[in-house]
């Protein structure tokens, strides 16, 4: 019998060294983090008002990245599914959100104030109610059945959904594009010396930021909230105490839904919209989602804010930028970055699959 020799462990204060040196992903990480604060800089010293201006820009389109990113967000966590066929159900409401305001109820930019701000309430109810309804329909067709299959099949389930829900936006609205951008007026709602923020993007952080707070406290405060974090955490024992595991996942799919119908008549108030643009707009708000953190509310906004601050900087300002036609490559490259150096995200939490 042998006994082999035990390795010699390390001092105090050699396992402190180790712990305190920093690995090369962390030193090339910080690099480009610093190339990036210079970038701002450079480009506030050189022009203060445009700066801002564009940053208030990219707020607003970074609170339709985030409701979008939340959708694919609040599905992963119960589920661990990237559900891709989210993007095409936003597109769709945003397609029935332009059928409901502009050919059922007849609002024009001459529309009076009430009447305006009540139709595009009562547009936005219907849009996040079809979308809501939708998306629990999908979960029930197609997913429900597949939750003991290997992920890869969920996953290519989802795929299959994406294009079956894009294919009937594409048979009701065709290949042309929709926008109800007019109905808000561009002019400015405020202007502090040369900074200025349009009505139309005023709106939409008015509604974006209520309906974040009002998704926030339905899962944090909520008994069906409560639910869907037992359910996230465990399923199995989340059923033994009592919790209806499929009426809770049908749950998180309508809220991700609603969520989408939401995001899809804001967009159409900003943007044009046809039946193919929630596959890109898709991939963006799950690039949100991986950046702030997937499963992480408050790190798929920052993500989305900060998705939309990246573009629109990269398209308005003037000192360094890579101009409009590299605003894909730079938004995925930014994905591949976090992958690489952060798999978690900013604000996720590592896991032992380094989700």
């Amino acid at each position: 019998m042998t006994v082999e020799a035990q390795p010699e462990r390390p001092s105090p204060r050699e396992a402190l060294g180790r712990r305190r040196r920093p690995s090369v992903l962390s030193i090339i990480g910080l690099f480009f983090v610093a190339l990036i604060v210079v970038f701002l800089l450079r480009n506030f010293i050189a022009d203060p008002a445009l700066f801002i201006n564009i940053s208030l820009i990219g707020f607003t389109t970074g609170c339709v990245f985030a409701l979008v990113a939340l959708g694919y967000t609040l599905v992963y966590g119960i589920l661990q599914l990237i559900n891709f066929a989210h993007g095409d159900v936003f597109t769709l409401a945003g397609l029935v959100s332009y059928t409901i305001s502009i050919e059922v109820l007849g609002l024009t930019a001459n529309t009076s104030t009430i009447g305006l701000i009540g139709g595009l309430f009562l547009t936005m109810l219907v849009a996040a109610a079809f979308a809501a309804t939708l998306n629990a329909s999908i979960e029930f067709l197609a997913y429900r059945r597949l939750r003991d299959q290997p992920r890869l099949t969920m996953l290519i389930t989802a795929v299959g959904m994406s294009f079956i829900v894009s294919n009937i936006s594409l048979y009701f609205y065709g290949v042309g594009f929709y926008s109800a951008a007019d109905l808000i007026p561009s002019t400015p709602a405020f202007t502090i010396g040369e900074v200025s923020l349009a009505w139309n993007k005023l709106v939409v952080v008015l509604i974006t930021v209520p309906v974040l707070l009002i998704l926030t406290w339905l899962v944090t405060s909520t008994k069906q909230g409560k639910g869907m974090r037992a359910v996230a955490q465990d399923q199995d024992a989340a059923a033994m105490m009592g919790i209806n595991v499929n009426r809770t996942i049908s749950y998180t799919f309508v809220l991700a839904g609603a969520l989408a119908g939401a995001a899809g008549l804001l967009f159409l108030l900003l943007f044009n919209m046809r039946y193919n643009t929630g596959f890109e707009l898709g991939l963006i708000a799950f690039t949100a989602a991986v950046l702030g953190g997937i499963g992480n509310l408050a790190g798929a906004t920052l993500g989305g804010i900060l998705i939309g601050l990246i573009q629109s900087w990269n398209e308005g300002l003037t000192h360094w930028t890579l101009g409009g036609a590299w605003t894909r490559s730079l938004v995925f490259g930014i994905l591949i970055a976090i992958l690489v150096f952060r798999p978690e995200g900013l604000l996720g939490e590592r896991t032992p699959e380094g989700a």
